[in-house]
């Protein structure tokens, strides 16, 4: 009896304890108040030429930098080269091997040129960094990079050919 009793009295104390926690600032759920009705700004122009394409900044303001140069080459050789279809075009998907080990920020670039616009190309080359010391060559696994992009329908548009390009060789796919 005395058992039940005290845990009858402990569980009271702490329900009414509950009541000083709700409008404590120590409960997350008031750091914010209430929401309210505010007057909405204006969105832009959706069919504005430029809408999508960013303000270029002065670089002007005092804790700008100036654009780091690209200290990037091509990776030793293409490997496997892979395009899965989406719903919303395709993801192209490029794995490779490093000329020696550390290898890091490895992505696709697109080459723009005309003649392979008309000749329905789409161009890439992959690109990966490497630390400015000394790294050993290592095995090829140790040295795989991969990376991926996502292409638009809109941008498959007219597109027969895909290339990665790496310092060795190219690996090509052509649309069926």
């Amino acid at each position: 009896m005395q058992k039940s009793l005290s845990v009858l009295i402990i569980a009271t104390l702490t329900l009414t304890a509950c009541s000083s926690w709700r409008d404590s600032r120590v409960n997350p759920s008031n750091w914010f108040g209430s929401s309210r009705s505010v007057e909405a700004e204006t969105p832009p122009d959706p069919n504005a030429a430029d809408a999508l394409v960013p303000k270029q900044g002065g670089g002007t303001g005092l804790f700008s930098r100036p654009d780091a140069e690209d200290t990037s080459i091509p990776i030793g050789q293409i490997d496997e080269l892979r395009i899965d279809p989406t719903p919303s075009g395709a993801i192209i998907y490029a794995s490779g091997t490093a000329v020696r080990q550390g290898a890091f920020n490895a992505r696709l670039v697109p080459v723009e040129k005309e003649e392979n616009q008309k000749n329905g190309t789409l161009e890439f080359v992959f690109r990966v960094n490497y630390p400015s010391y000394e790294t050993p060559q290592g095995s090829e696994r140790t040295r795989m990079v991969s990376d991926a992009i996502n292409i638009s329908k809109q941008e498959l548009e007219g597109i027969r050919l895909i290339r990665v390009v790496g310092q060795q060789n190219a690996l090509e796919s052509r649309r069926r």
